[in-house]
């Protein structure tokens, strides 16, 4: 991967401002593309695009390949005829700073519902044609995720390991019935689909033809109800029931006596590689559909991971597992050729984990907050950087720089105020500065680090239910001020 020394803004599409409680694909998403434009930053990252569940997490997507339908803006279904002005006169009262999704759920559901109600009404010819072309082209994941959601809606969104057998097991007959009596809400699933990725289209050339590119994300795992655990349940550990046999998670440290218990399907790798990662391959081809460069969550779970019984009660018990390693990153490499990834690689490193991601090139992370905490690490300090290195203030599972300044002793903030030097800038923006000083060749900081927000505005506390991904921008972010800040140190560290 070869790019220039750049720098970036991490905001996910849920956090733009927008007219119905939810950031969209519509003006405001192009907004900020001006406004990463007009401050010569070249890089907008964003979390996992797919559709969420329950806990509303990117991480716990119910699907590798689908986008969220939460993110069609509706007021550009109005130039298409498929939705008026009257349809979106009495929208509810959202919140400004948060997404509330108790309320933005059924709003959206309702008002894409009445747009494929108009869309089979009105047949418009030019539409049809293209949506018909687009179920053609993704009809290797599409034609499976639309029938996994509309199961799911007639179940009322139970997991697919409680619906009747015959759905639940995939059984011919059962699913021939169901599409049967259920055709029009499989459809719809499909319609909204072709409306997420013609509006992130129409975004992604709108930045790129601009010079900005998009940065997205892979989980490593995926969730255990997705459409990719029921459509290819003997790609993962699973018992005749279907159920998971051994889950993800990390070992206990010193951080968590009991280690962390995340719950998801491991893969059965030697499925994968007798398919010759068919499944991966494709989960690649379609995110690069949607981004430029891919960030690798967990990458050390390529090399090595953690295998805990079903079942159990913490992460005590597990054990390391070796990965796929390079004979997966060969097969990519030999599909795609040099490799746009991005190594997650936080967290203890194993001699193993650098190995694959120096044998690829790929280039790390770097977390400055990590390099002035209390029990600072080194490698994480501005001046130790190296220069393939994507270098972050934090990230969605860290506290804002306000946040973190607020959280740690006197001696942290002390020994980080010496380092940054007698300045009068906040200090959110002293270190983005210092980060953007620092030999890394990509410096990425979220917009709330931009805005100078405390940790009312994080993204995620890991580990916690409830209040997380809701973080939203007021509708007048965008100061002069802000602006004329991020271009002066992106001149000033040859980062335009």
């Amino acid at each position: 991967m070869k790019f220039n020394r750049s720098s970036g803004v991490l905001l996910h599409v849920s956090s733009l401002p927008g007219s119905d409680g939810i950031g969209d694909l519509g003006k405001s998403a192009f907004d900020f593309v001006d406004f990463l434009v007009n401050t010569k930053t070249k890089f907008w990252q964003v979390l996992p695009l797919n559709p969420t569940g329950y806990g509303n997490s990117p991480y716990q997507g119910l699907s590798a390949s689908a986008g969220n339908p939460l993110f069609i803006s509706l007021d550009d279904l109005i130039s298409l005829g498929l939705l008026s002005q009257k349809d979106l006169s009495h929208r509810p009262r959202f919140s400004r700073t948060k997404v509330d999704f108790g309320t933005v759920i059924p709003w959206k559901t309702e008002k894409l519902h009445q747009s494929f109600l108009n869309f089979q009404r009105m047949q418009p010819v030019d539409l049809v044609s293209h949506f018909k072309s687009f179920c053609r082209k993704n009809k290797s994941w599409l034609d499976d995720f639309a029938l996994f959601m509309a199961i799911k809606i007639q179940q009322d969104l139970r997991a697919w390991d409680t619906w009747p057998d015959e759905l639940r097991f995939r059984e011919p007959a059962g699913l021939k019935k169901f599409r049967k009596e259920y055709n029009d809400q499989i459809e719809e699933q499909k319609f909204l689909q072709f409306l997420f990725f013609t509006q992130w289209r129409q975004l992604k050339t709108y930045a790129n033809q601009k010079g900005v590119q998009i940065i997205g994300d892979i989980p490593i795992f995926v969730g255990y109800d997705c459409s990719d655990t029921w459509t290819n349940p003997g790609l993962f550990h699973f018992d005749k029931e279907f159920k998971p046999t051994v889950v993800a998670g990390v070992p206990p440290d010193f951080f968590s006596k009991t280690g962390q218990l995340w719950g998801n399907p491991l893969y059965d790798w030697k499925k994968h590689q007798e398919s010759g990662y068919a499944w991966w391959i494709e989960r690649i081809k379609q995110t690069l559909n949607l981004v430029d460069i891919i960030r690798l969550d967990h990458f050390r779970g390529f090399a090595g991971y953690y295998e805990i019984p079903a079942g159990s009660k913490t992460a005590e018990f597990g054990k390391w597992v070796k990965g796929p390693g390079k004979d997966l990153f060969d097969a990519l490499y030999q599909r795609f050729g040099d490799l746009p990834f991005i190594a997650e690689d936080l967290g203890v490193m194993t001699p193993d984990v650098i190995e694959l991601r120096e044998r690829y090139n790929l280039p790390g992370m770097k977390i400055v907050q990590f390099g002035f905490n209390p029990n600072p690490e080194k490698d994480f300090l501005p001046h130790n950087f190296d220069h393939n290195a994507i270098a972050y203030t934090g990230t969605h599972d860290n506290s804002t720089i306000a946040g973190w300044f607020q959280s740690v002793p006197q001696t942290a903030r002390d020994r980080f105020l010496a380092y940054a030097g007698r300045t009068k800038e906040t200090v959110s923006h002293a270190m983005i500065r210092i980060l953007w000083q620092s030999v890394a060749l990509f410096a990425i900081t979220p917009m709330q680090d931009l805005l100078g927000l405390g940790d009312e505005a994080r993204m995620n506390f890991p580990g916690t239910l409830g209040g997380n991904w809701e973080w939203k921008l007021e509708k007048k972010w965008n100061t002069k001020k802000l602006t004329k800040w991020l271009l002066e140190i992106n001149q000033l560290y040859d980062r335009e």
